[in-house]
This record gives C-alpha cells, structure tokens and sequence, in this order.
C-alpha cells in the first residue's frame, strides 16, 4: 500500500504557492467545472477547499485522456505522474501539488486514484458491461473512488462509512448512464448492461449503429435506476458518521441526483430522443421541503459493501492497520476541519452559516439556474 510522501517546505515561499496552487484548483473548475463548484459551496471551508484539489486533479486527468488522440498514452502517462506524484515529486502543474498535499495530509492510498486512472483506461478501450456487477465495477472506479476520497477528506475512515459513501458516487454514476443513454450512443458508447439488453430482444450492436428508444429500452431503463435507488437508500448511516457540518451537503447531492432518476421515468423512460433535466423550480422544492436524508442511527448492521468495491475499503484499512495511521488520520482530519487553509475567502459564497442548509441550498439553486442560462447563451450565440 503506497501513501503520498508529499512534504512542501515550512516557509513562507512554499506557503505561498501552496495557496496559489488551490486558487488555480479553484479558477480550473469555476470554468470547466462549475457544477461542482458550486455544489462544493454547501461543504464547510475545511473540505472545501482540499476538496477543490481533488476535483481539480481529477478533472486534469478525465481531460488527458478525453482530449487525446492517444488515449492509451495519455493513461499511461496520467500512471507516471501518479507515481511521481506518491513519491513525493509532483510535477510543476497546480492541480498535482495541490492533490499531492491533500493526499499525504488525509493519508489517501495510491490504490483509490490509481482505480479511477484505470477507469479512464476502460472509458478508452470503449469497454462494455454484461452484467449490472460488471457494471459496478466500472462505476466504482469512476466515481466510487471519488466518494472514498471525499470520505477521507471528511475525516470518515471506517469500513461502514467509505462503502456508503462509494454506495453513493456509484448511484449517482448509475443515474448519469440512464439519463444519458442518447448522448452515450453518438459517441459510439454503450453502458446498459448487455444481458439486459438481449433479454429484452436488443441486440447492442446493431442498436448501437442505429440507437432509438423502444419499450424495451425503457424497461433496461427502469432496472438500472432501480439498482440505483437501492444504493441510495443506504446512504443515510454513512451520512451520519460524518462531520455535522458536511452532512447537509451530502445529503442535497443525493437528493438531488436521485432526482435524475426520476424526471428519467417523468420523461418516459425515453433517454435516447430527449434529455432529463431538472428544473430550478423542481430543485428548490425538493430542497425547501427539507428533503435532506435523514440520518441512519439505528444501530442497525451497516450492509455489506458492493463486492466491486471491497478493494478500495481494504486498501484504507490495511494502509491504517500497517502504519498506525487511523489515530493519526483522525488527529490530522479534525485539526484540518478546525483550520482554515491559508487561502483568500471565497467572494462567490453565500455568508449565511453552513447550519441555514435551506438558505444556502435555495441561494445554490438559483446559481445553478443562473449557469445554466449562461450555457444556453453561449450555445445559441
């Protein structure tokens, strides 16, 4: 198990660009990113902000592969800097330094970034899945990673508390694929479950050469936004063994994204001729009613993490078991959500305290609504 050795220098120079590299962090995903950003709003400035270098080099990396001719290349080369990047030796871009400071200060094993570096290798090869488990195991690498990390960012590191939150990033995957099956197809990708397919008399080639909806499509449809509806349901235990001030961030993004899945069934089931969107208006009621899930403190046993992902949870566990490092990580996660980072505020945030969720998560509507204009514009123009 590798941990990032990443260690800038105690002076005010390294502060300095320490500071420079998460405003770059910052600036890469207010322009190519900015639902994230503004999503990342409703977390306490403590996460926030090393939440921004994750995102940040995560988006570097999806972009080196997307943008290449040499996918290939691109993942092999994303694998290097990775390395370089664990050894203690970043290479001069921002997003790099920034994700290898938070990388050693939340103790993230090399294993979790490597998974979804070898998602993209997947996403490359143009991979295809025959069965939902097949499935999961891709969404585990381009997203279950993402929420294992962000767990550890929150200082969440029990075995419970990463597979729900790896539960999450994979329902929310899901409900990505159901809603984008039309946009999928024109660049020639197919995520549905294949199996699924030819039970319902489709075959995924000639489906793909010529993608129209049928009712059968639909019911492959519904079947995948029901996997992940049962993940989303498991999601309030781990919400609960995270920090009060990160909770109602969370639990928004998942309501908020499981709302795909529904305005997907609102549409039909119809995700090839038409596009599921969900209206500011839809948003803010779904989030004025309070509509943030409610905590799991049953005492119930946690279910079983998704097998797909059991490697990413052990990694975690057996990197704290081997160095110690579960008290140390807790010491360093608490003492990073009481301290700041030495960063200029944010003037796009609202200052209402991080507790008034409804506020914050009406003001938030409105800027995504806002955004979306602004696509619409630049679209039409």
């Amino acid at each position: 198990m590798s941990s990032a050795k990443y260690q800038r220098p105690n002076s005010a120079e390294a502060r300095s660009e320490a500071a420079q590299d998460i405003i770059a962090c910052r600036a890469l995903l207010q322009e190519n990113s900015r639902t994230f950003f503004a999503a990342s709003l409703l977390l306490p400035k403590a996460v926030r902000e090393p939440s921004l270098a994750l995102y940040a080099f995560c988006r570097v990396a999806d972009d080196a592969v997307d943008l290449q001719a040499d996918k290939h290349g691109a993942v092999a080369d994303l694998t290097d800097r990775l390395t370089r990047l664990y050894n203690g030796q970043p290479s001069a871009a921002s997003a790099d330094r920034a994700f290898a400071d938070v990388a050693t200060r939340f103790a993230i094993p090399q294993e979790i970034p490597q998974a979804l570096i070898e998602g993209f290798a997947w996403d490359a090869d143009f991979r295809r899945y025959e069965t939902l488990n097949d499935l999961y195991g891709y969404a585990v690498r381009v997203a279950g990673t993402v929420g294992v990390m962000m767990a550890l960012l929150m200082g969440a590191r029990s075995a419970s508390a990463l597979a729900r939150a790896c539960d999450l990033g994979v329902a929310m995957q899901l409900s990505n694929i159901a809603r984008d099956v039309g946009e999928d197809a024109v660049e020639k990708r197919l995520f549905l479950p294949l199996e699924w397919l030819r039970a319902e008399g489709i075959d995924p080639d000639a489906w793909l050469d010529q993608p129209s909806f049928t009712p059968g499509l639909g019911r492959v449809v519904q079947r995948l936004l029901a996997a992940a509806d049962k993940l989303y349901e498991r999601i309030g235990q781990g919400i609960a063994e995270l920090p009060a001030a990160c909770r109602p961030g969370i639990g928004a993004a998942r309501t908020l994204y499981q709302e795909i899945g529904r305005q997907v069934e609102r549409n039909g089931l119809d995700s090839v001729t038409q596009r599921a969107v969900v209206s500011g208006r839809r948003k803010a009621a779904l989030l004025s009613r309070g509509l943030v899930l409610p905590l799991d403190r049953s005492g119930s046993t946690s279910p079983a993490p998704l097998e797909e992902a059991a490697f990413l949870i052990r990694a975690v566990v057996d990197a704290d078991a081997a160095s110690s490092a579960i008290a140390i990580a807790t010491a360093t996660a608490t003492a990073n959500r009481n301290r700041p980072l030495n960063v200029e505020p944010n003037a796009a945030a609202p200052s209402m305290p991080w507790w008034n969720i409804q506020d914050r998560a009406l003001w938030l509507v409105d800027l995504f609504e806002r955004l979306e204009r602004q696509d619409q514009s630049r679209v039409s123009s």
